[in-house]
């Protein structure tokens, strides 16, 4: 509690926050849409709510702004800026990767497909009648713009049976076989995180239940979250910004889906196919890729 009257070192750093961004011109909701970060977190941070948040956040918000860290900062007291955080100093492959990006479905996790003949099977109905209802959403609901209980609604209302599109998908999907193994090797010598097309609260829901390897990711690019999709460059932008990557050829993104590869090699990244029906192969190519330089 502030006996005192004076502001505590949280509080200032939120009132820079919001004075930045009032001066944008902008209400915490634009200033979320425009940043991918959750309005409640926003809020927090300017209530003073948020002890020490991570100096990426503040970073992200700041190039949102359009100005620099050091500009955003520059009326808060040492004490009060957000250090980052100490990390194991990381190697650099021999191609010149510090960052990797994995994909989740098809890479991390696969055959969450198989929840369409699930649902098929207790609606009565074919997959491909699923899949046709499904596909006209997916992309709605990964971009945030439709909740994920208007989707359950939504498939509810075409079957003629209550939906719980979650349970399904939880029950289908699958960890990719050896995956952990190369994540934990990944994350002991590079910074690692997920870019994913998802919807909301997918990727937390697989790392409460264990589906997700229990890995400590620097960063997790949701789409859902910063409202942007791959393979449009919006969100190889977002994530590169994230990971605090300026040289895309630091960057090296391993995905299952060519159009995304495609997308992620006209930014400047470094690419990797992971095919989920052989992943044996494909672990063995993404570790003799990250082969540290000597």
């Amino acid at each position: 509690m502030d006996l005192g009257g004076a502001l505590t070192e949280e509080k200032q750093l939120g009132r820079v926050v919001q004075t930045a961004r009032k001066r944008a011109g902008l209400t915490q909701q634009a200033l979320c849409q425009k940043s991918g970060l959750s309005y409640s977190t926003l809020a927090k941070i300017e209530r003073g709510a948020i002890r020490a948040p991570s100096v990426f956040t503040i970073r992200h918000i700041a190039a949102t702004l359009g100005v620099s860290l050091d500009d955003l900062l520059q009326n808060v007291s040492a004490g009060t800026k957000p250090a980052a955080p100490a990390r194991q100093v990381k190697k650099v492959s021999r191609n010149g990767v510090r960052f990797v990006y994995f994909d989740m479905n098809g890479c991390l996790v696969r055959f969450f497909d198989h929840a369409f003949t699930l649902l098929a099977e207790d609606a009565g109905v074919t997959p491909d009648v699923v899949e046709s209802i499904f596909w006209q959403y997916n992309e709605e609901v990964n971009r945030g713009e439709l909740s994920i209980d208007r989707l359950n609604t939504l498939l509810a209302d075409r079957l003629g049976m209550m939906v719980d599109w979650y349970r399904y998908y939880l029950q289908a999907v699958e960890a990719t076989p050896g995956i952990t193994e190369l994540l934990t090797w990944a994350a002991d010598n590079y910074r690692v995180g997920i870019l994913t097309n998802t919807m909301p609260g997918l990727v937390e829901a697989m790392q409460a239940n264990g589906t997700l390897p229990a890995v400590s990711f620097e960063t997790i690019v949701d789409s859902s979250k910063v409202h942007a999709l791959k393979p449009e460059p919006q969100m190889y932008e977002i994530a590169a910004e994230m990971a605090g990557i300026t040289d895309p050829r630091e960057i090296l993104l391993v995905d299952d889906d060519t159009p995304n590869l495609a997308a992620a090699a006209r930014m400047g990244w470094q690419t990797i196919s992971f095919d989920p029906y052989k992943p044996e192969e494909s672990i063995v190519h993404v570790s003799t890729a990250l082969q540290p330089a000597d």
